[in-house]
């Protein structure tokens, strides 16, 4: 058996102690985060997550200015401690749950610092659970929540102190299940490795509420998760159960040049890349070396490195899974409200919809 802190508070959902999750190795528990000013000139993003039967939990935080994407990470083996939320520099604290969260990045040798505190705007929305099968073998299952907020506090960049506004905005989620993580597993199951993967997200800000769209979909174009949902300051909560969406995609790549989402009637959502791209691979997804749960030996590790544009350009591996900052407009009868948001994208196998073919082939 093994005791931690958090053994000391109602959170166990078997009947071992809370450092065992009671599933199998790919177990996860994430915190994920991003923000940006009103004028989309910075975009910043951060997660954190533990991997409690690998024994390690790691973290990172990125900042975009400048046409230049600054990429903190760090890792530690986590000794089934599941309540220290930190790593390396990096620190949350859970100042009220599910209203507001501090994020801290302590000065280290690289370029980024900051002090920033997230305040919800709504009580969080639950997405559909994810369930995926890749033949007979779990791919994946897990629960998402999912927040828009009002940032404020102060990051850094080479020194530089930029400050956070109220008007500064943003989501974070939270999800914990079952995903590929750690190490990859050295026999794939009889079907052959999953080859097919699309998915978009794109939690946007209004003035006086929130719009979120997602959708995962076959190689058909038939969802196997989707959801959209507007929900207001006030707490009203509205749901369009038979969403459908177009895109147009940028020439020669699979990144979006605009996309339009039916909701109901009259009502729509048209977004549109307008500012800066980030990789997702700052926080390590599909990263070679710092993908998530991977063990950097026992003692703890941090790394920086920074991508230019250059790099951010379609056809490097590492900027295959992107969020684009969008202008947003939704349409309800004769009136548009306009907003800012994000449009995550990733993109695998075909979409026989959108005219996607091959693995990696570009849209045509």
């Amino acid at each position: 058996m093994m005791l931690t802190k958090g053994d000391d508070y109602p959170l166990h959902q078997t009947s071992e102690p809370v450092a065992f999750a009671g599933t199998d190795r790919n177990f996860y528990d994430r915190y994920f985060f991003n923000g940006y000013s009103p004028d989309g000139s910075i975009f910043f993003a951060a997660a954190m997550g533990f991997y409690p039967q690998l024994g390690i939990v790691d973290a990172s935080f990125c900042v975009l200015a400048g046409g230049v994407q600054y990429n903190l990470r760090a890792s530690r083996r986590s000794g089934g401690e599941r309540l220290d939320l930190s790593v390396g520099p990096i620190t949350l604290s859970i100042d009220m749950p599910l209203e507001a969260v501090t994020l801290r990045i302590a000065p280290n040798d690289g370029p980024l610092a900051g002090e920033l505190r997230f305040d919800g705007r709504h009580f969080p929305i639950e997405e559909p659970r994810f369930i995926r099968r890749n033949g007979t073998r779990l791919f994946m299952d897990y629960t998402r929540m999912t927040q828009n907020g009002r940032w404020s506090g102060w990051l850094s960049v080479d020194g530089q102190r930029i400050d956070a506004g109220r008007d500064w905005a943003g989501t974070r989620d939270r999800s914990w299940g079952i995903r590929p993580v750690g190490a990859s597993e050295p026999q794939p199951p009889p079907e052959g490795n999953f080859s097919q993967f699309f998915w978009l997200w794109t939690p946007c800000n209004f003035e006086s509420d929130s719009l979120f769209f997602h959708s995962n979909d076959d190689g058909a174009g038939d969802p196997w998760n989707r959801r959209a949902v507007i929900m207001g300051d006030g707490g009203t909560e509205q749901h369009f159960d038979d969403a459908t969406f177009d895109v147009e995609w940028q020439p020669a790549s699979r990144r979006i040049a605009k996309m339009a989402v039916k909701l109901a009637g009259d009502r729509s959502l048209s977004l549109t890349p307008a500012g800066p791209v980030f990789a997702m691979s700052g926080l390590g997804y599909t990263h070679p070396t710092w993908g998530h749960g991977l063990d950097h030996g026992a003692e703890p590790a941090v790394a920086h490195d920074s991508l230019a544009d250059a790099d951010r350009a379609w056809g490097n591996p590492l900027a295959m899974h992107i969020q684009a900052l969008v202008s947003a407009e939704l349409a309800d009868g004769g009136s548009v409200r306009r907003g800012i948001g994000v449009l995550e994208q990733l993109f695998v196998g075909p979409h026989e919809p959108t005219g996607l073919a091959g693995i990696m082939d570009p849209a045509p």
